[in-house]
This record gives C-alpha cells, sequence and structure tokens, in this order.
C-alpha cells in the first residue's frame, strides 16, 4: 500500500524532470515543450522508508519515456550520479529523488515484480484518519515467459543484494537501462513503445488511451 499526502512540492516532479531528462543519453524527444504526465505506477518499499514512482512521461509529440524514481528523506549513499535534484515537500520536507534505476530499493522491487512476488501498489490518500483510495490511472502487471526462456526466478530475500552486482549499462541508441546481477539481467525499457513482448517474464502495462500493453521491463538470464 502506497500513502500519499495531498502536499505541494517545490520545484514538481515534472519541473524536475524538465531539466534532467533532456540530459539523458537515452532520452529522443525535442526541446522546447513542456513535459507532460501520461500515467503513473508504484510499487511498496516493505521498509516503509522509501517512496517508489515510475512516471510515463511525454514531451510535445515526441516519444514516451519512462522513468522510475525514489523519494529520500535523505541522500543515497553512493547515488549522486542518479540524482535527479531535490524538492521541499509540504508534508514530509525535504526529498531527495533519484532515478530509480541505480536505486536498490528500486532494483529489488523491479526484481520482485518479474518474479511475481511484488504487485503494484495500491494507492491511498489519508482523510480525517481515514484511508481514501485513489483510483489508479494504468495497470501493470507480469506476463510469464516460456520455462525455456525465462530466466529463474530472482532470490527477492536476503540474498538479492548479494545477487545484484548494479553495475548497470545503458544503450543510448536503444532506449535501454540493464541492470546486471549474478544470474539474471534486468531490462527497464525507457522508450516502452520500442520493444516488442520478449519471451522471457515481463512486465507490460495499460492505461486510457493505451489498451495494448506495453512492455516496460523484462529479465532474461545471464
Amino acid at each position: 500500500m502506497a500513502l500519499l499526502h495531498r502536499a505541494e512540492l517545490r520545484p514538481t516532479k515534472l519541473e524536475l524532470l524538465a531539466g534532467w531528462l533532456l540530459a539523458q543519453p537515452w532520452y529522443a524527444g525535442g526541446t522546447g515543450a513542456g513535459v507532460e504526465r501520461v500515467a503513473a505506477y508504484r510499487f511498496d518499499d516493505p521498509a516503509g522508508d522509501v517512496g517508489i514512482e515510475t512516471i510515463l512521461v511525454r514531451v510535445g509529440a515526441g516519444p514516451l519515456h519512462q522513468v522510475p524514481l525514489t523519494y529520500r528523506a535523505a541522500p543515497l549513499d553512493g547515488g549522486d550520479a542518479w540524482l535527479v535534484g531535490t524538492c521541499e515537500h509540504s508534508v514530509l520536507g525535504r526529498r531527495w529523488i533519484y532515478d530509480g534505476c541505480g536505486d536498490p530499493v528500486y532494483q529489488a522491487a523491479l526484481a520482485g515484480a518479474l518474479a511475481g512476488d511484488v504487485v503494484q501498489a495500491d494507492e491511498y490518500f489519508e482523510v480525517d484518519g481515514r484511508l481514501i483510495a485513489r483510483e489508479r490511472n494504468m495497470t501493470v502487471t507480469r506476463v510469464a515467459g516460456t520455462s525455456e526462456d525465462a530466466p529463474d526466478a530472482p532470490d527477492t530475500g536476503a540474498g538479492l543484494e548479494a545477487e545484484l552486482e548494479a553495475a548497470l549499462q545503458v544503450d543510448a541508441d536503444e532506449g535501454l537501462t540493464r541492470i546486471d546481477a549474478r544470474s539474471f539481467e534486468l531490462t527497464v525499457l525507457r522508450r516502452p513503445a520500442l520493444r516488442p513482448a520478449p519471451t522471457g517474464d515481463a512486465l507490460v502495462g495499460t492505461w486510457s488511451g493505451q489498451p495494448s500493453a506495453l512492455v516496460l521491463a523484462y529479465a532474461r538470464p545471464r
């Protein structure tokens, strides 16, 4: 469950992305237009410390881009290269916002989702002591691959940190970010429209205006 706050952010997420997104090697849009939020989904941090949200955005008439984000109350040790920026949250105070692909909390959530152990988080606002559900604006599901092509399910327990080497690779030409582990590889599609469904385990998403499932991420053995 993701507990949300009716809060003001300065700068907003989209304002932060407007400067950061255009500098990324996998960005394929233009300039001169604002960043538009198309859809979003969340995972839970089991420890309850880190917010995990993936936003699908578009700049002008450009292609769709996928940006996993993590929200932290303090800087991520060793995470400077993945810092999107900081903002002031009117309820929680200063937040450090990271590209989730470089954050071990997101890496673990994505591995769990592709293994079938983690599901999309339900979102709630707390109003006068009551939890009010917020309707999802997109649906994310796991599609299991064939037994021959799918990797062994990632270890999402205590061994995951050791399994993930977090030696990230960015394929700027194809808009992919790969997260290497010892026995499997996670691939995040930065531009989801570019890829057909792979034969391995995949995470796919649909939303209003996009009834056909787009592949968001997949896993494969190394």
